[in-house]
């Protein structure tokens, strides 16, 4: 058998060009074509004799604006790529469109590329299209960036000028994360600094467009990333269920034991096939590669699934944080449902909270109820399922995602898990050779017993809303009033049953379901279980409704962080504004209210006193089997 290794793969790099409508992008590129001999031949006295037949000057921009649109109304429209090669490498350059109206085809176009060639006037300078151009390469994980300061000549070769527009992007551009390789000072249409260094700007040092292209490196091949291998569909041929898709980072080697999220299925890799097809069946396969593997045993798998190691498997979450650029022709709003694509995985997802719409200026964000169109905003989604992603961050390959509004691809973005656990480890159960105990005492025969029904009541809310107080309080009357009742908080809980979790939200999300396995063996054993615990996610406060679902009641604690942070007992709120505790619920960590509570107690309007009663009422409607008369507290 045959490897297949990364030197299988050409190296190639491929460079976005874009900028402003009118700043000299096709002119640049055409010129670059030209002055490196790289056009077909015949290529220039053909765009002459149509100028000449239209009566117009001939432009270096038509060799590479193709289409009739684009000559006439002199923009480009779609994304052209055409290969270029210079002394030292191969290149596919994509000059992509400036105009604010084909952004779609802009960012598609830098999607594919390692590297960009940001074009700005010298006479124009800076323009809101130039900010969000690059703000919208630092979005798509592009860090290679070159700006070239266009039409010198008509600013006399100015330095002064070239200077003044070098400060102000370079500053944009750092305070965005991303610093520029090189800005250097170009004129397109006369060849200045496009293949060698100009004699007209005797005081710039750097190289030329050529030399700058030539100086980027080559991204280096993902394979000794974690394997993602996305599913693309499952074939059957000859007996066999070949499951085939594209290696996007990793590799993956014949008898390799392979982890499928989000079902968390395991088997070994029995073959692989690639394409390219080779002549023998290869041993090992690496990113890049289009592939088809067997498995030693049959299990269901299908498209959408992400193939990994067990070892830094993906996270597996059904809500995530994004940073997204919206395209739609109608806003993006709070509440509304779009078709989530996220390497092979289509699903449904709902738009859960927009957190701020940020201005590409002056990279400002503000509050918002909606996103409009060609507007950057960071949002929270919610799937209805759980999906297998990773941080954009972390694995960019597999940490990008685009929206579909209708029928039309009408926003794309990058994930972000801040805030947020991987729920993997709370879905996984590891135990086998279990068998469920059936016990001997019906629930009826508990509730006629005690009086009431069991159940678990859910206390959640933010840090200082309440919740402790109330359920202590409420214990204290129910007890009194004959109810079979315990609290669980933190204090009975954490320095026990949870005492090696932290406050990660990794840990956060297992500490809730504990919570929730024991309230809901209390409620089994015909108690009342009150729980006191923030629980942030609503993903995890599903689960322990799970655990007991017929009689877990939700109740809302509602206080607004201002009247939290207002109350602060222990100076929670205080640390946390000054970064001494991380992951602060309200603060630095999110909390998402419940969607559909049994009770919603308003602890800002109303007294301990009225809530209490609110409570006991609810209580006694849901779980009394007898008139209890109330005794005094």
């Amino acid at each position: 058998m045959t490897q297949h290794s990364d030197s299988a793969v050409r190296d190639l790099l491929r460079i976005v060009i874009v900028g402003h409508v009118d700043h000299g992008k096709s002119t640049l590129v055409g010129r670059l074509l030209h002055d490196t001999n790289s056009l077909p031949l015949g290529k220039v006295e053909e765009i002459r004799a149509m100028s000449e037949r239209r009566g117009m000057p001939f432009e270096y921009a038509f060799l590479m604006d193709a289409l009739q649109a684009e000559r006439d109304q002199g923009i480009t429209i779609d994304t052209s790529q055409i290969w270029f090669k210079s002394g030292k490498r191969n290149y596919v350059i994509i000059d992509a469109p400036g105009h604010k109206e084909f952004l779609k085809n802009m960012i598609t176009g830098a999607a594919q590329s390692d590297a960009a060639l940001l074009i700005i006037d010298a006479v124009e300078g800076v323009r809101e299209q130039s900010r969000r151009h690059g703000y919208l390469l630092h979005l798509l994980g592009i860090r290679q960036v070159a700006v070239a300061i266009n039409k010198m000549d008509l600013v006399n070769y100015s330095e002064a000028r070239f200077h003044e527009i070098s400060r102000e992007y370079r500053a944009y551009l750092t305070e965005l994360g991303v610093q520029p390789t090189f800005i250097l000072p170009v004129s397109a249409r006369e060849g200045e600094n496009i293949v060698s260094r100009s004699a007209a700007m005797p005081w710039y040092d750097g190289p030329s467009v050529v030399g700058a292209l030539d100086s980027f490196v080559s991204e280096p091949l993902s394979s000794n990333l974690p394997l993602r291998l996305p599913v693309q569909d499952v074939y059957k041929f000859d007996e066999r269920r070949l499951i085939a898709g594209r290696i996007e980072s990793g590799r993956v080697s014949v008898g390799d034991e392979i982890l499928f999220s989000p079902s968390n299925k395991t088997a070994r890799v029995k073959s692989l096939e690639v394409w390219p097809a080779t002549l023998a069946q290869p041993a090992q396969a690496v990113a890049g590669y289009s592939v088809a593997l067997t498995l030693d045993e049959q299990i269901f798998v299908e498209r959408g699934d992400t193939i990994s190691h067990i070892a830094n498997a993906p996270i597996e979450t059904d809500v995530f944080r994004a940073r997204l650029f919206w395209l739609g022709h109608e806003p993006l709003t709070t509440g509304k449902s779009y078709k989530l694509k996220l390497n092979t995985t289509e699903t449904q997802v709902q738009v859960q909270k927009i957190e701020a719409v940020i201005d590409t200026g002056d990279l400002s964000s503000a509050p918002a109820l909606q996103v409009e169109r060609n507007q950057v905003a960071e949002l929270v989604l919610r799937s209805r399922r759980m999906l297998a992603l990773d941080a954009f961050n972390d694995k960019p390959a597999t940490g990008r995602f685009v929206l579909v509004d209708e029928y039309d691809i009408a926003g794309g973005g990058i994930i972000s898990m801040e805030g947020y656990a991987d729920q993997r480890q709370l879905i996984t159960q590891r135990s086998t050779n279990i068998v469920k105990l059936d016990q001997g005492i019906s629930d009826e025969e508990r509730a006629r017993m005690n009086g009431h029904r069991g159940g678990v009541i859910w206390f959640t809310g933010l840090s200082g809303a309440g919740k402790s107080t109330l359920s202590m309080e409420l214990e204290r009357r129910l007890f009194a009033n004959g109810y079979s009742v315990y609290v669980l908080d933190g204090d009975n809980i954490r320095f026990g049953l949870n005492a090696n979790l932290g406050f990660s939200p990794e840990d956060r999300s297992e500490n809730i379901r504990r919570v929730g396995e024991v309230a809901a063996l209390f409620a089994r054993a015909g108690m009342i279980a009150l729980t006191a615990f923030i629980s942030p996610y609503r993903s995890d406060r599903d689960r322990a409704r799970a655990a007991m679902p017929e009689r877990f009641h939700e109740i809302y604690v509602q206080a607004d962080v201002q009247t939290c942070e207002s109350r602060d007992p222990k100076g929670l709120y205080q640390k946390a504004r000054r970064g001494e505790i991380r992951d602060f619920t309200g603060i630095s960590a999110p909390y998402e209210e419940p969607e559909n509570p049994g009770l919603v107690v308003d602890t800002a309007a109303h007294s301990i006193d009225e809530c209490v009663e609110q409570l006991i009422t609810y209580v006694e409607a849901n779980f009394s089997l007898r008139t209890v008369g109330r005794k005094a507290g």
